[in-house]
């Protein structure tokens, strides 16, 4: 290349002598150096005293306005600061390669360190991010196999991590990275090529590096923006506006051809060539080139030959240009055309059939005419070239090429995954090599939390087509990978893989689960319990019909429309009463047992010794599958018998499953929200919201309406009406739709009580009420009649107080006998409250005290400061002041304890009423907090003293130690039978 040209080339790629051109070479662009130039100077100034200063640059333009030009003039400026660089570029090639930008950003930085290094950057998220780069793992396979659950086969893969995990997994990796190497310039170049997992992760970091030192650029054709909304979004957030670039003005024009023309250039010829090129800086300079090599003078009678010489710079010209070079040359651009970034020398000559020699002259040819630049890799000089060179190469010599491409990869050990592009643009052909690279690349995109590239993968695979005795198995991996993607075109994946020859029964089995499953998780729980139950009819292996069984007990647990749940009910207790619980499939059984006695209000002692035996030998949160389904129901099942402790440790171990597993969507949310239901359920408002909203936070992800959203909606609403905060209650509801429809399947609590729970409080006592006894219709239709799933009778009772106080009160005593036949003192309390609440005068006295007796001996804590505030204000009522003003100071305490605002003020309003001053208050609540005596009462608890025998060996009153054991039960969050596995777990 001359001296002239290396010239011009500077000009259009910013670069001069391998060195950043400075910005005086890049015209008209003053407005974007300012702007870039102050985030820089802001990203330096701020990494260095307060660790953060990090920004978002969004540079927009047409192709050939000069973006790469910009970004290299930015990345010296950046350089000159000492800010470490991470930069890449989308490839048009490669938009279908999930993770292809990110590992364009990271790899090299990654590639830097050792492997022990590399282990203590990513700590935890190893496993789960290292296959979006390219890193080997220890994980298992991706996808289960066809062989059928238990037996190697279906179900026994490794947990695949959901795209969440792995975003959120980039983000730690990334924020370290920054972190450790402060400050830090994230560059990405022509990213309307991302790939859309590379895209959704820099959307979603965007929004996140304001707080750190990294000062993240794009630069992108604002027209081609895949994931365009979710970046915009995050910018309109930030208050970031794209900086678009425009077109050169004629004099801009002119300065650049004077530059390299000389002064001499007429005005006429300048401004006919900015006429031709529509001052595109890129298309400007390659006329300006082709000026020279003319040799045509810069005169106005040249003007005319300028338009023919401009079409040869774009589209049909460029590609008449290319062929002028020889079918050696031709056949090489094509090559690089097709391989993007994979692009070296030595796969570009061999798939354009080359030899050595013929390859390096063509190479040479290449770049003397500006087509081709890059030694290691071969690129082209710009994008657009590579796009009209590729579109250029005739249909049936593309396929060839592309598949001649995949075939080189593989025998160069890049494995199935880098030929999947290649294979996915080559027509099929019946070939079961063919076949199986796709189905080994999906398994990597499974493992890499890019379900999308997989389905790709899997949908072309089935085109090919595979043989008879593999299609199935290729639907079930299509079903699989597609999951909950297109929940109706997954259902018709599963159907016509059951519909195959020659289909083994594991292999049915495992179709039979998983079609189940996404019926199950898009709200059809009748359709999934019925196409199991008719699976387990027909099947003659009984392990088999045992599994296909349990399934069914599970979806119907769920179901809120069971049509004969009273006898699905019995047979579940018969085949349970049976079972040791040996494996997974006899202990999940015997957990949704623990369940379905809980509801139908069995005694408490029953229902523990089921959920016992279900967890005795192990119960995996993250099991294929298996799922998190009925460990979820044992967890609530224990915070529903009053052992909160319990529940709250199984829903912990949960979350720290889903996490190291990577399924950070809507299993993570649930976990979060449940774990807050148990604090609610304990009284621990506070904390309660704060883990509630954390899993509002994770379902808002996964999106608008999804189950867990609606879950963790409901429960942040009851815990708002427990704090007092109605229209922080109100105000969720309107911002989240919480209406019907209501999701089918069964929830803790049910969505529709929950509203009727929030007009209630609002007043609606009309609305209230027919929310409310439509959950009870449903609740009773199912035999569901424990108070402690939800207690409808109690408020339906409060709503029908005013109207029909007879009514109201047969309801509640309704809920107080089923509440005594269970045996948990938390619902004998409340449901006594509420009863007390109906009655008057030395009745409601009597009820209330038998409330208080029956909460102090569970760890409601919620609940009991309820009842003590009734109890004190209907004693203050009846004349009794000191008994009522003691039972409020110490409602008063506990309820600030709770967080329960509103009710600490009803108390201090009672106690202001006749004169008192509040007590200072307290808020203790864990078993570390414990007291000396409190410990003592209950280390005399636990070995089954009763309060009389503790109060002989303590020296105190009855009534004394009943207060103290009181206290235990809130901190330690179980009632007396738990108290000594809770002590021993908890306090050791």
């Amino acid at each position: 290349m001359s001296d002239r040209d290396r010239q011009l080339r500077a000009v259009a790629t910013g670069r001069r002598g391998g060195r950043v051109h400075d910005r005086g070479r890049l015209l008209e662009r003053e407005t974007e150096l300012r702007a870039a130039e102050g985030a820089l100077d802001r990203l330096r100034r701020q990494a260095a005293t307060q660790g953060n200063g990090g920004g978002l640059l969004l540079l927009t333009g047409a192709a050939g306005l000069g973006k790469t030009s910009l970004l290299a003039a930015v990345r010296s400026m950046a350089m000159s600061r000492d800010c470490g660089v991470l930069s890449a570029r989308g490839g048009e090639q490669e938009r279908g390669v999930a993770f292809h930008v990110v590992r364009r950003l990271l790899q090299p930085a990654l590639a830097a360190l050792s492997e022990a290094e590399r282990r203590e950057l990513f700590g935890t998220w190893f496993d789960i991010v290292g296959p979006a780069l390219g890193m080997p793992t220890t994980a298992g396979p991706a996808m289960p196999t066809t062989g059928g659950p238990g037996t190697g086969g279906a179900g026994q893969g490794a947990a695949l991590p959901d795209p969440q995990a792995v975003r959120d997994g980039l983000d730690w990796v990334v924020t370290r990275l920054a972190l450790g190497n402060a400050p830090v310039v994230l560059m990405v170049d022509d990213a309307h090529w991302a790939d859309a997992e590379s895209m959704a992760w820099l959307a979603s970091f965007a929004s996140k590096v304001e707080d750190l030192p990294l000062l993240m650029i794009l630069a992108y054709r604002p027209d081609q923006l895949s994931g365009s909304e979710a970046l915009r979004r995050t910018a309109d957030r930030n208050g970031v506006r794209p900086l678009g670039l425009s077109a050169l003005t004629p004099e801009a024009v002119a300065e650049l051809l004077r530059g390299e023309l000389g002064e001499d250039a007429e005005t006429g010829f300048c401004r006919e060539c900015w006429v031709v090129t529509g001052g595109n800086p890129y298309e400007t300079v390659e006329l300006t080139a082709n000026v020279l090599d003319r040799g045509i003078l810069p005169t106005e009678a040249s003007s005319p030959l300028l338009h023919r010489l401009a079409a040869a710079t774009r589209g049909s010209g460029l590609v008449a240009r290319l062929q002028q070079l020889g079918p050696a040359s031709v056949r090489l651009a094509w090559a690089v055309a097709l391989l993007g970034a994979e692009a070296t020398p030595h796969l570009a000559a061999t798939i354009a059939g080359l030899g050595p020699a013929e390859s390096a002259d063509a190479t040479d040819r290449l770049r003397a005419a500006r087509v081709l630049t890059g030694s290691e890799t071969l690129e082209f000089a710009h994008p657009l070239i590579a796009t009209a060179v590729y579109r250029a190469i005739p249909a049936a010599m593309r396929v060839a090429m592309h598949g001649r491409a995949a075939r080189m990869l593989l025998d160069a050990g890049h494995g199935a995954d880098a030929a999947a592009r290649h294979l996915l643009e080559t027509h099929p052909e019946g070939d079961p090599a063919v076949v199986k690279q796709l189905r080994e690349a999906a398994q990597v995109c499974l493992r890499a939390g890019a379900p999308d590239a997989a389905r790709r993968c899997l949908d072309r695979a089935l085109l090919e087509p595979p043989a008879p005795e593999v299609r199935a198995a290729v639907l079930y991996e299509l079903g699989c990978s597609s999951l909950l993607h297109s929940p109706p075109v997954t259902v018709n994946h599963l159907r016509s893989a059951l519909e195959q020859p020659d289909v083994t029964p594991p292999m049915r089995e495992g179709i039979i689960l998983r079609l189940a499953q996404v019926l199950a998780h898009t709200d059809q729980l009748a359709e999934a319990a019925e196409t199991v139950a008719e699976e387990a009819r027909r099947v003659v292996d009984p392990r088999a019909r045992l599994r296909l069984r349990t399934w069914h007990f599970i979806w119907s647990a769920f179901r809120d429309d069971e049509p004969d749940s009273a006898a699905r009910s019995r047979r579940l207790a018969r085949i349970a009463d049976r079972l040791s619980g040996r494996d997974l499939t006899e202990r999940y059984i015997l957990g949704v047992r623990a369940w379905d006695a809980m509801v139908r209000a069995e005694p408490s002692a029953v229902v523990l010794d089921f959920a016992e035996r279900a967890l005795r030998n192990g119960m995996s949160w993250t099991d294929p599958e298996w799922g998190f389904e009925v460990p979820a129901l044992v967890a609530l099942t224990y915070a529903q018998c009053d052992r909160p402790h319990r529940a709250e440790e199984l829903f912990a171990q949960g979350i720290r499953d889903f996490e190291i597993a990577g399924w950070r969507g809507a299993h993570l949310a649930f976990g979060y929200a449940l774990l807050g239901y148990v604090r609610y359920r304990r009284g621990r408002l506070t904390e309660a919201e704060d883990l509630v909203r954390a899993g509002l936070q994770v379902a808002d992800r996964v999106g608008e309406g999804a189950p867990a959203q609606y879950n963790a909606v409901a429960i942040l609403i009851e815990v708002l009406l427990a704090k007092g905060e109605v229209a922080k209650a109100q105000e969720l509801a309107a911002r989240y739709s919480f209406a019907e429809p209501f999701p089918r399947a069964m929830m803790v609590p049910p969505p529709q009580a929950v509203r009727g729970e929030l007009r209630l409080a609002e007043g609606r006592i009309t609305e209230a009420a027919a929310d409310i006894a439509a959950v009870g219709r449903k609740l009773e239709s199912r035999g569901m009649v424990n108070p402690a799933l939800f207690p409808w009778l109690g408020l339906l009772a409060r709503c029908r107080a005013e109207e029909a106080p007879d009514t109201a009160r047969s309801l509640a005593r309704r809920q107080v006998e089923r509440a005594e036949r269970v045996g948990t003192a938390s619902h004998v309390g409340s449901a006594l409250r509420v009863a007390a609440s109906l009655a008057g005068g030395v009745e409601s006295l009597r009820l209330l005290e038998r409330a208080v007796r029956s909460l102090e001996q569970s760890p409601a804590a919620y609940e009991h400061a309820r009842a003590l505030v009734d109890h004190g204000s209907a004693l203050r009522r009846a004349g009794r002041i000191r008994e009522g003003a003691e039972q409020l100071y110490l409602g008063m305490d506990v309820a600030a304890q709770c967080g329960a605002d509103a009710l600490v003020d009803r108390a201090r309003g009672e106690l202001g009423g006749v004169g008192l001053r509040p007590r200072r208050l307290r808020s203790v609540t864990t078993v570390e907090s414990l007291t000396r005596g409190e410990r003592e009462a209950a280390e005399l608890a636990a070995r089954g003293d009763g309060n009389e025998r503790i109060a002989e060996k303590l020296r105190l009153e009855e009534r004394e130690v009943a207060r103290l054991l009181s206290s235990v039960f809130r901190k330690v969050g179980s009632d007396r039978p738990g108290l000594r596995a809770a002590l021993g777990e908890s306090g050791r």
